[in-house]
């Protein structure tokens, strides 16, 4: 499930006090693992449905090793986890649907470096693309392992495209803006009732991270300094959207969504038919089989500038990541359910299967046993795509990305000002929180 960016500020502001909470040596690191035993405290972020297949998946594990007793905490997110860190009554194993503060996970030593595990065990690292390996290790520590992914891509809603004529969805962005104006339906006040796409890049999951890479648009230098002024993608992404939020009318758009549905219910807006075209990761087939089952919906990549068709089919990914606490009262049976539910080819497939994630080794990727109709497989071809990319970790956490949604929100909201200006100046306050955030 998608990151929720109010929480991952809480968590980082957590994390920020929590840099200590225990010893990180790895001389308890056994030769050779043994037999793992003893009791694991287990926290996750999964809900309801989700939930009963982390259950199902934890059973698998205990089965397999007799003397460990998983107890399980749902419904944890990442400002919960850290809190409890960081007082020295957290969990052993806990599983973060942020890739975004992996860096502060690493840097501030709240989860334990995994290496000496890895390495003692002769685990292949080589079993996952580059782009989750880049996500669950900073600065060559790896505090973490990838649970499942999300991908992020292009909803549409079959029967309103037909409905204006469409068979196909959009590829370009010119394509997306003339769609999304002959998809949308107002009153006779000017009253939005259906929109064809809401360009609002803080609206569910419509956010410039999750467009980014459709963009190309550049994050950080390698040496972890802004680099959003300099990249002219950015002013170009802003004036699409902008161009788009003149023509709704930035008023009419709040109102549109003030009175949609929240995102993870029922009520959600897609669910509804009352947008035909939105972004959205891979689990929302999943959402939509269980609470929309009479909405025929197709997806696609997310489209790009007109003069960036070889770029199609690329998209954003992120994902969950476990690490084992470095105050676990049993850090090897904690690695022991990590390793489980991270490698074991059958664990991730069944997983993906019952969460509707992208798996990310390159054996569940390629398993018989995982089901992949035409609307989920789309995102395994998004997530195999070469320029699909993710956000970089850096030891601040997700504090740039905050900031930069700040801005956006921010111009799109108001008269637009000039990127040329603004953008340079948020390249400042990013290096500023970077600064402090170290």
């Amino acid at each position: 499930m998608a990151p929720r960016p109010a929480l991952l500020a809480a968590a980082a502001l957590l994390l920020a006090g929590a840099c200590t909470p225990g010893s990180t040596e790895t001389d308890d690191v056994a030769p050779s693992g043994g037999q793992a035993t003893g009791t694991v405290d287990f926290w996750h972020f999964f809900t309801a449905r989700e939930a009963a297949a982390v259950e199902a998946a934890v059973a698998e594990f205990e089965r397999a090793h007799p003397g460990v007793d998983v107890r399980i905490t749902a419904g944890q997110d990442d400002a919960k986890v850290l809190q409890a860190i960081s007082s020295g009554n957290g969990p052993d194993v806990a599983l973060s649907y942020s890739t975004d503060i992996v860096g502060k996970f690493c840097s501030g030593n709240a989860w334990r470096d995994l290496t000496p595990y890895l390495e003692r065990d002769k685990v292949d690292l080589e079993q996952y693309p580059e782009t989750v390996r880049s996500y669950t290790a900073y600065q060559g520590k790896r505090c973490a392992m990838p649970f499942l992914a999300d991908v992020y891509g292009l909803y549409y809603n079959k029967d309103l495209l037909a409905e204006a004529g469409y068979t196909e969805p959009p590829r370009t962005m010119t394509e997306l803006a003339d769609m999304a104006k002959r998809l949308t339906k107002r009153g006779a006040d000017g009253t939005i009732e259906v929109a064809g796409f809401v360009p609002l890049l803080n609206f569910y999951e419509h956010t410039p991270s999750h467009v980014g890479p459709s963009w190309d648009l550049q994050w950080l230098t390698p040496d972890e300094r802004s680099a959003i002024g300099g990249d002219p993608d950015w002013a170009a992404m802003l004036k699409w959207h902008k161009d788009l939020v003149d023509w709704y009318g930035y008023e009419n758009l709040q109102k549109f969504t003030a009175g949609l549905g929240d995102e993870w219910s029922a009520d959600n807006a897609f669910h509804k038919g009352k947008i035909a075209m939105a972004v959205d990761g891979e689990y929302r087939v999943a959402f939509l089989r269980d609470q929309a089952p009479d909405i025929k919906f197709g997806t696609a990549a997310v489209p790009v500038p007109d003069t960036a068709l070889d770029r199609h089919g690329a998209g954003y990914v992120t994902g969950n990541i476990m690490g084992v606490a470095a105050n676990s009262d049993n850090p090897e049976a904690s690695w022991a359910l990590i390793r489980h539910l991270t490698t074991d080819t059958n664990a991730i497939v069944s997983l993906s299967n019952a969460i509707k994630n992208v798996p990310t080794t390159r054996a569940a990727l390629a398993s018989p046993a995982l089901e992949a109709d035409p609307e989920f497989q789309t995102f395994l071809d998004i997530f195999a795509h070469p320029r699909t990319a993710t956000t970089p970790p850096n030891a601040a956490g997700p504090k740039y990305i905050e900031l930069t949604q700040e801005y956006v929100n921010a111009y799109l909201s108001g008269p637009g000002g000039d990127p040329a200006a603004g953008l340079p100046d948020l390249d400042k306050r990013i290096d500023q929180a970077l600064d402090l955030g170290r």
